[in-house]
């Protein structure tokens, strides 16, 4: 492998633990690691002023090209010289490629093997987000990092579909390479794969070939259990090249921050030590304390008796109080500055520990104070979590020895099938295109879904549909469902470790809105339809094309 742009300098490693410090140069100094990043999505962190953040020991702002792109525009950097003389900050920028945001941002969109095609909320413009337009837009915007461009989905994605996103950002990958040209700037690649250990061995693996300067740990935090992404993140960054920086994306808390540098992980981005401020939540070293709490209202202490920043040192705790009810912009930016100040003094002793070889100790002690409420004015009578359900209206979770965990009936005492009921032949059928067809115009496959369910037969059919609609051009698919009574699938979602295709998300919306919309793929619709199966069959949309029956549940919806 060839040099990195960054001189990557590895000082540290601890004994007992997989973390490490480094330094690395970019194009506007020396960054030493690990670090935690400000999100400036906008070229601006949300209530702060760039020399605040620089005084608080901000090293890399990260910015976003997807809105940079739509607002101000490449041009607006190239004529003010780039993002840095924009925006008055003498630090280094890393930009995100936008990837993110064009499978998560609530807009029409579609994939291609070409980009993202998604229409513009400035102006309703539709664009294609390619991986050359997303590296031309970040070489004009003149961020020091640069990230390439892939496709992002749910963590708790099938394994075909986290494949196929694998597949699609290997590909992007080298075009992103080769569309940075000449260009200064270093380049990230992003290691995909969801859940699977496989499919992250086989990103990393492709990625690791190609002069890349550093690593991204990518589609984490968007939907799995925290033990998981903790597993996911080791796994990850023991396939990383030793002497190449490894970026969490997206993590998190700052005990989800300590958590990944103790796998092996340098550089960290995350929103929140701004969103939480905003509702008057505050990282200290007594633990975090909500200062929407009445408790606040006569103190006089400090926020944090054992911080430094401009904050501590002169606002009480009754004025930030004050401005939080008050809902008042200088809170939001008060509190703002003071979390920020937080990660970035948390990262500085975590340096410290491991370039002195004390990492595990420091690591035990900020995992216990990490993770409380306000140690000096503790909620005494905290809610209690909820039992786990076992049990909703008629139906109940049915355990039996050397059988599949099933939903049961509890009148009839039979159990509502979670697999089958889709003829997938009888469906890819209707959903391939003639050869030339335009998907933006086809008619819909309709599918009436007979009989909800656990909706096995439903989730069947998108799933289908999704793996098709990764391969090329499908129809639009809008699939109805019908039922009288929600209970065994609102049973089901609270048991989804024993039903694992329930994590693709889609059913709790249905649930909860009574429709759903695909964010990654255009053309995806479910509705519900709820009451009366012969009522509601006389105004739903058809004639359907294709129906899913589930004759059991239909017994029961029409008793």
């Amino acid at each position: 492998m060839p040099p990195s742009r960054l001189d990557f300098q590895l000082q540290a490693r601890t004994s007992g633990s997989r973390a490490r410090a480094a330094t690395f140069r970019t194009l506007h100094g020396v960054i030493q690691t690990p670090l935690f990043m400000p999100v400036g999505t906008q070229a601006t962190v949300k209530a702060q002023l760039p020399e605040v953040l620089h005084e608080s020991g901000s090293q890399i702002l990260l910015a976003n090209t997807y809105h940079l792109l739509l607002r101000p525009g490449p041009e607006v950097f190239r004529k003010m010289g780039g993002i840095h003389r924009f925006m008055q900050w003498p630090g280094s920028v890393l930009t995100d490629s936008g990837g993110y945001q064009i499978f998560s941002l609530p807009h029409s969109r579609s994939m291609t093997e070409e980009g993202a095609v998604f229409q513009s909320y400035v102006d309703g413009q539709r664009i294609l987000l390619s991986p050359e337009l997303s590296i031309q837009t970040q070489m004009a915007i003149g961020s020091d990092i640069i990230m390439v461009l892939d496709q992002c989905i749910p963590s708790t994605a099938d394994e075909k579909a986290a494949r196929a996103a694998l597949q699609v950002t290997q590909r992007w990958a080298v075009r992103s390479l080769a569309a940075r040209e000449d260009s200064p700037q270093s380049m990230f690649a992003i290691v995909q794969g969801a859940l699977y250990p496989h499919l992250r061995k086989e990103s990393a693996a492709g990625l690791v070939e190609l002069p890349f300067d550093g690593f991204a740990i990518g589609g984490l935090a968007v939907g799995e259990e925290k033990h998981q992404r903790e597993d996911v993140c080791e796994l990850t960054a023991t396939l990383l090249p030793e002497d190449r920086p490894r970026y969490l994306m997206g993590v998190g808390t700052p005990l989800d921050v300590l958590e990944a540098v103790h796998r092996g992980v340098d550089m960290f981005d995350c929103i929140i030590p701004t969103q939480v401020a905003k509702r008057g939540s505050c990282f200290t070293s007594r633990g975090i304390v909500e200062l929407r709490r009445s408790v606040y209202k006569f103190s006089e202490d400090k926020l944090d008796p054992n911080c430094s920043c401009p904050v501590c040192a002169k606002y009480s705790r009754a004025y930030l109080h004050h401005l939080t009810k008050t809902q008042e912009p200088l809170g939001w930016q008060l509190m703002g500055q003071h979390n920020i100040h937080f990660y970035h003094q948390m990262m500085r002793e975590v340096r410290q520990s491991i370039l002195e070889d004390r990492f595990l100790p420091l690591y035990q002690e900020k995992r216990e104070i990490l993770q409380v409420d306000d140690l000096d004015h503790p909620i005494t009578n905290p809610r209690p979590a909820p039992p786990p359900v076992a049990r909703v209206g008629d139906y109940e979770l049915h355990l039996e020895e050397g059988h599949p965990v099933s939903i049961r009936h509890l009148i009839t005492g039979q159990t509502l099938p979670t697999s089958g009921g889709l003829e997938e032949a009888h469906l890819l059928r209707r959903l391939r295109l003639p050869e030339g067809a335009n998907p933006e115009v086809a008619e819909p496959v309709i599918i009436w879904d007979l009989g909800l369910g656990v909706a096995a037969a439903a989730l069947a059919a998108i799933l289908l549909f999704e793996e098709e609609a990764g391969r090329g051009p499908v129809r639009p698919m809008h699939i109805i469902s019908f039922t009288e009574d929600l209970s065994p699938l609102r049973l089901a979602l609270s048991q989804k470790k024993h039903f694992e295709y329930l994590r693709h998300g889609a059913a709790d919306t249905l649930v909860h809105r009574g429709e759903w919309q695909s964010r990654f793929r255009a053309g995806l619709r479910w509705k519900l339809m709820q009451g009366p199966l012969e009522e509601m069959m006389k105004i739903a949309p058809g004639p359907p094309e294709m129906t899913l029956n589930d004759s059991f549940q239909a017994q029961v919806t029409t008793v």
